[in-house]
């Protein structure tokens, strides 16, 4: 019996997805590249963990938080199988839905994906932008440590979103439904 030829974003994938990766790094396919990153430095951490707090605490709607949480965006770009991985991802409490979630999960019920620019800020600030709008994901926080600030991305349409607010550190950023507070953001300094 004949085999179907094998397109090179299949094996991409394949050797994607059978990568062994050293302990506290991570890999992940972002438009058809293999992007393997670091452990995070401790600042990059203390950000997560003030976002993640405030939102915690001050949502209007009860979220659950995941950290490094493997999603599979829709497909779109260069690769249609992107794999990515936020630093952080947020969903309503109510969907549960983290609960028995594989360990790349499909973005459908997804509110908000933060990244704090790391050793690639390139692809935090480009590539895994189209990536979160594709999903498509409603909101996407990115806190630039390079350029001391803070976007909100909104409204997803296709590779991108239609709108974005950048504030400087120190100042505050609305964010929306279902947030609906405003995040401070003087101690990301």
């Amino acid at each position: 019996m004949p085999h179907e030829p094998l397109m090179q974003a299949d094996v991409l994938l394949e050797g994607f997805l059978a990568l062994d990766t050293p302990e506290g790094f991570r890999a992940e396919l972002i438009e058809g590249e293999i992007v393997v990153t670091p452990p995070p430095d401790g600042d990059h951490e203390d950000c997560i963990g003030l976002i993640m707090k405030q939102v915690i605490r001050l949502a209007r709607t009860d979220m659950d938080f995941s950290g490094n949480k493997g999603l599979k965006p829709a497909s779109g770009g260069r690769c249609p199988k992107n794999h990515v991985i936020p630093d952080g991802t947020f969903a309503p409490t109510e969907l549960r839905l983290y609960r028995g979630a594989e360990p790349w999960m499909p973005c459908e019920g997804v509110a908000l994906v933060v990244e704090v620019t790391s050793t690639k800020p390139r692809a935090d600030r480009t590539d895994k932008r189209r990536c979160y709008a594709r999903g498509p994901i409603p909101l996407h926080l990115l806190v630039d440590r390079e350029q001391s600030s803070v976007t909100l991305f909104s409204d997803p349409e296709g590779d991108d979103y239609r709108q974005h607010c950048t504030i400087p550190f120190g100042k505050r950023l609305a964010l929306p439904a279902p947030f609906a507070f405003d995040l401070e953001t003087g101690k990301l300094i």
